[in-house]
């Protein structure tokens, strides 16, 4: 077995707060599948991200991510936070 170091490299990403769907929506273009409350008991919205494996769901506190190919993805607070540091302001 080999180990792999990630490359450094800078990506933009957007968290959704469940109050900023146009920014979202804008952000993700194509990628953006719809926005669902109904899958939740508690009524929170969802997104669904079209992403290239099939389409995934963020939660509000996710971030969504656009990759080094264009791609977009959700990713969880949790793991965005130990992967990325913020290097540029906000837009």
């Amino acid at each position: 077995m080999a180990k792999y170091r990630k490359k450094p490299v800078i990506i933009d990403a957007i968290e959704w707060n469940g109050k900023n769907l146009q920014d979202c929506i804008s952000f993700l273009g194509d990628s953006y599948g719809g926005i669902n409350t109904e899958r939740r008991p508690d009524g929170k919205s969802e997104i669904t991200v079209l992403t290239l494996e099939g389409q995934h769901v963020a939660s509000k506190g996710d971030f969504l991510i656009r990759g080094v190919a264009g791609e977009h993805y959700p990713c969880k607070p949790g793991i965005f936070n130990s992967t990325y540091d913020l290097v540029g302001g906000l837009e």
